[in-house]
């Protein structure tokens, strides 16, 4: 048991020292380095079957959008296999239920038709993300000599104070609502993702494998503090 207690505090301590994150609250992340991001979901639409004139609307509304940001933002598509395990299991309890024979019939055929489709290959699932950055030392209301500060105190901007994190929250909410209006001027749906949203994304990324078979804890004990 000592031994298994030991491994786990070295596993926690090497997961901690190469993640970015110090904190993640108030649908927000704070980074190490004590800069902020949000990442919101964005939906995706069939570009190859939409007409001539709406191609060029949505080029010229994604030009429009790339043209008027004033600050980076990064774009990620992640590709996950599609996870259909709970799916199968809920068409089956309806199988169990049906007393129409014809539906039970149709719904057992349903079945196997999927298991067979997921058998040829793996079905993958993409999903878009964009997350929104705010850095408090390219403020440019700042002076100098606040930049300077802030810059030689990282460990002290990881802490954020609450009326100091607020006011950096502020600017990343403008963000925000700058980005999701260009977008949904695409036609594309946005959602900003919540506390547990964020959590859940990241401990998937970072553990693939084993957030198939294992679910997230006590969100409030999954934050990572800084040094």
């Amino acid at each position: 048991m000592a031994a298994d207690s030991l491994a786990k505090n070295k596993i926690k301590v090497s997961t901690q020292q190469y993640l970015d994150i110090a904190e993640i609250k108030d649908d927000t992340i704070v980074m190490k380095d004590g800069t902020l991001r949000a990442v919101i979901l964005v939906s995706s639409i069939n570009f190859a079957l939409k007409s001539e004139d709406e191609q060029d609307a949505v080029i010229e509304s994604y030009i429009r959008f790339i043209n008027n940001l004033s600050f980076t933002l990064e774009i990620v598509i992640q590709s996950r296999e599609l996870d259909i395990d709970n799916y199968l299991e809920y068409l089956k309890g309806k199988e169990k239920e049906q007393i129409n024979k014809l539906l039970k019939i149709q719904t057992a055929d349903y079945i196997q038709y999927i298991q067979e489709l997921t058998s040829l290959g793996k079905i993958m699932n993409k999903r878009f993300y964009v997350t929104i950055p705010y850095d408090p030392l390219t403020d440019k209301r700042k002076n100098f000599f606040s930049l300077i500060s802030e810059a030689l105190r990282p460990a002290t901007i990881i802490k954020l104070k609450e009326k100091t994190f607020k006011e950096y929250q502020e600017m990343l909410e403008r963000r925000v609502e700058s980005v999701a209006g260009g977008l949904e001027s695409m036609g594309v749906a946005v959602a900003r993702l919540d506390t547990q949203s964020l959590i859940e994304l990241y401990y998937k990324t970072y553990n693939p494998e084993t957030s198939k078979n294992q679910n997230l804890g006590d969100l409030d004990k999954l934050r990572v503090e800084g040094n």
